[in-house]
C-alpha cells in the first residue's frame, strides 16, 4: 500500500507536512514568490480569479494579493492588479461565505458576472440533452456551469491583459474532482501539491475566520443536489485524503477508493491524447 500511496504522492508533487508555522511561512513565501514569477514571466502585470465562497479559492486569492502587493511595493507600479471575480448562477445559496471571503482578501477590484443566461442558452441550444434523464441532463449542466465561470474568467484576463489563477490541489487532483477544461483549466495553480489541511492551515495563517477556513467543502454545480459535499462524491473524507498522499495508515476501504479514482480520472491530469 504505501508504494502505491508514495506513486502518487510523487506524481502529484504533495509537499510534507508542515513541520512549524516558521515552515508553513516559508511555503507560504515560496508559493507568493511563484505567482509573481508566473507575471514576470509573461510579461503581464494582472491575476484573475473566481471566488466561489470556498476556502481554496479564499487560499488562492490571499496568495494572490500578497503576491501584487508585494509587486506594486517592491517596483513602484501601481498597474499591477488583483481582481477577484464572482460568479454566480443566478442567487448562490452561500452568497454570505463568498462575500465574507471577498472581505477577507480585501481584492484591487470585484467583478461579478452571473452565468446562468450562459448556461441555459446553451443547454436549451444543446440537442443531445434533450429527453436525457434528468440526473444526467443535470450532472451535465453542472459541467457547463464550471467550463461557463472559466470562459468568464478568460474574457476578464483578455480584457485587462492578465493570467488566470486555478484552484486545484493534491486533494482534489487525486480524486480528479474537477471539470476538465472547467475549473481544471487555468494558467497557474498555487495550490498544487498541497493536502486540503494545509491548504486550510494557509489560511488561518492570513487570519482568515474558522467559519471560512473549516466551511464545508462543496463544488455545488448540481441542481438537483445543491450544496453537495465534495465527500459524498468522493466516498472519503478530506482527512483520509490527506492520509493517504502524505504516506499515512488509511483503511483498505478508503484506500480503494482514492486508488480507483485516481486511476480511472488520470485523463483529466494530462494533455489531449495525440498519435
Amino acid at each position: 500500500m504505501q508504494a502505491v500511496q508514495r506513486e502518487i504522492a510523487q506524481a502529484l508533487k504533495v509537499q510534507p507536512p508542515f513541520a512549524d508555522a516558521a515552515a508553513l511561512d516559508q511555503e507560504v513565501a515560496r508559493r507568493v514568490a511563484f505567482i509573481k514569477g508566473c507575471l514576470a514571466n509573461a510579461r503581464l502585470k494582472t491575476l484573475v480569479l473566481g471566488i466561489s465562497g470556498g476556502v481554496d479559492s479564499l487560499t488562492a486569492a490571499l496568495l494572490a494579493q500578497r503576491a501584487i502587493n508585494e509587486l506594486r511595493a517592491e517596483t513602484g507600479d501601481a498597474a499591477y492588479r488583483f481582481i477577484a471575480v464572482r460568479l454566480p448562477y443566478q442567487v448562490q445559496h452561500d452568497e454570505h461565505d463568498a462575500q465574507a471571503c471577498l472581505e477577507v482578501i480585501n481584492a484591487d477590484e470585484v467583478h461579478t458576472v452571473d452565468i446562468a443566461p450562459a448556461v441555459r442558452a446553451l443547454a436549451a441550444e444543446t440537442e443531445a440533452l434533450q429527453g436525457g434523464s434528468p440526473t444526467l441532463v443535470d450532472f451535465v449542466v453542472g459541467n457547463i456551469k464550471a467550463r461557463t465561470r472559466m470562459v468568464a474568467q478568460y474574457t476578464i484576463a483578455g480584457a485587462r491583459a492578465g493570467l488566470v489563477i486555478g484552484t486545484d490541489h493534491a486533494a482534489e487532483a487525486v480524486m480528479g474532482f474537477f471539470t476538465k477544461f472547467g475549473d481544471g483549466a487555468c494558467d497557474l495553480a498555487p495550490l498544487s501539491g498541497l493536502v486540503k489541511h494545509q491548504v486550510r492551515a494557509i489560511a488561518r495563517s492570513f487570519g482568515a475566520p474558522e467559519s471560512l477556513v473549516e466551511k464545508v467543502p462543496t463544488a455545488d454545480l448540481e441542481d438537483l443536489a445543491p450544496g453537495k459535499p465534495d465527500e459524498a462524491s468522493h466516498g472519503v473524507t478530506y482527512q483520509q485524503i490527506d492520509a493517504f498522499l502524505q504516506g499515512e495508515p488509511v483503511e483498505q476501504e478508503a484506500f480503494d477508493i482514492i486508488v480507483a479514482t485516481y486511476r480511472k480520472t488520470q485523463h483529466k491530469r494530462e494533455l489531449p491524447f495525440a498519435p
